[in-house]
């Protein structure tokens, strides 16, 4: 529900609803987890991709005809959605529908937010929903949408933001909002330098998620303005929020847990550090994103492998895992998982220590190896006898080492050429 509107009034809003996932973006801050990858394709969580969770949270919101909007290095974000979201069936008017960056108005590739969604426009016109919602593809959370689409309606908005609080050191990285008693909004500063504060907690700003709900006309209306702008760089947040401010209706939808009241969670995990910590979050005894939910499940592709397995129990070599996640197809032959997050096919061998480590699927960590505070990539075989975040100095010489100490190895790092390129 929302607020005392009934369940099949948010239900009707939600079938005549278009999402659009924004899933072209490199998220260069995450280095080399996204040489190879859009940032949307980045695992996460031990099974998933960061795409899953707005495409799950679609889906677990009633809202069944989704677009995907890609552009940077789509093939495994693009293989992977193929894969794994294929089950929608089009009788009924359900889909998931992919859309590469393809020229199809300008010829240039996409510019900003703005441009990406202007440039297609014909096909939004062709599936001619009621309201849009923009959402960013490479963020973590689960949130019903229903809620947010019908706020939109009841205060006869022509545009929603949805919104949070952080600090004011974390608000310079976002767009920062000002926001009256009836919840319009009256200033957007995208990225300031001096955010805001809230006046409820000086020591907090309200900042966008990157998710907005739009009635249709007023989308369309304002892309075309913004694309004949010559002096746009034809981005939501930095120029069509802005914009009409002033002109029309523009309101906050403050994101909250229904049952709480408390903020929701809700991660950018944009920077080797944040996707290190937000994995080791996953870790602990009550995380405060569940991912055994079963009222609000995260979909993904899974591929059919057997359950982990643990072998030897000798005094020098003991297979084993504590405080940890470890997914299926993972064999620990001998070493010890204190800590950390494995994904699938991973193999550990004797006498190997992995400590405080997120280590990413199809990885092979050989005997007598030390692993600490690291990031492990995709297809990793690291040597027997290897030592990684013991000596921040001396893993500069080889991998990337984060502001925080985090270490991150991949394929390349390792002199194992795994995207050859001729």
């Amino acid at each position: 529900m929302s607020g005392n509107r009934p369940a099949r009034f948010v239900s009707r809003l939600t079938r005549n609803t278009l999402a659009i996932i924004l899933a072209g973006g490199r998220g260069s801050r995450l280095k080399d987890l996204t040489r190879w990858r859009a940032k949307p394709a980045v695992p996460f969580g031990g099974k998933f991709r960061i795409i899953d969770f707005p495409l799950s949270n679609c889906i677990n919101s009633g809202i069944r005809q989704i677009s995907v909007l890609t552009q940077y290095k789509s093939h495994s974000l693009l293989r992977h959605i193929q894969r794994g979201w294929n089950f929608l069936r089009g009788e009924f008017g359900e889909y998931v529908e992919l859309v590469p960056a393809q020229q199809r108005i300008e010829t240039s590739w996409y510019e900003g937010t703005a441009d990406a969604v202007y440039q297609n426009l014909d096909i939004l016109r062709l599936h001619d929903p009621r309201y849009v919602l923009i959402l960013a593809g490479d963020h973590v959370y689960k949130m019903d949408y229903g809620p947010m689409i019908a706020h939109h309606v009841d205060t006869k908005a022509d545009m929603t933001i949805g919104c949070l609080e952080v600090s004011l050191e974390e608000a310079r990285s976002f767009g920062v909002m000002s926001v009256n008693s009836d919840g319009r909004i009256t200033a957007f500063a995208e990225k300031p330098e001096h955010p805001t504060p809230s006046p409820v907690n000086p020591e907090l700003a309200m900042v966008s998620m990157g998710i907005y709900v739009f009635s249709r006309e007023f989308l369309f209306d304002q892309l075309i303005k913004d694309a004949d702008d010559s002096n746009s760089s034809h981005d939501f947040g930095k120029d069509i929020i802005p914009q009409v401010i002033a002109s029309h209706k523009i309101v906050a939808f403050s994101f909250r847990d229904a049952l709480t009241s408390k903020q929701a969670y809700w991660r950018d995990v944009g920077t080797v550090d944040a996707f290190w910590e937000a994995n080791m979050e996953l870790i602990g005894i009550t995380p405060e994103l569940n991912l055994y939910d079963d009222s609000w499940p995260i979909w993904t592709y899974q591929e059919q492998l057997p359950p982990a397995k643990f072998i030897f129990d000798d005094d020098d070599r003991r297979g084993m895992a504590v405080d940890s996640m470890v997914s299926g197809g993972c064999i620990i032959s001998g070493g010890v998982v204190r800590h950390s997050l494995l994904f699938s096919k991973v193999r550990v061998h004797s006498r190997s220590q992995v400590n405080d480590t997120v280590v990413l699927p199809n990885v092979e960590i050989g005997e007598n190896c030390i692993i600490r505070r690291a990031v492990i990539d995709k297809g990793c075989k690291i040597p027997s006898g290897t030592t990684i975040g013991k000596d921040n100095v001396a893993d500069r010489d080889r991998f990337y080492v984060s502001p925080k100490g985090i270490v991150l190895v991949t394929p390349e790092m390792l002199g194992q050429e795994r995207h050859y390129v001729r």
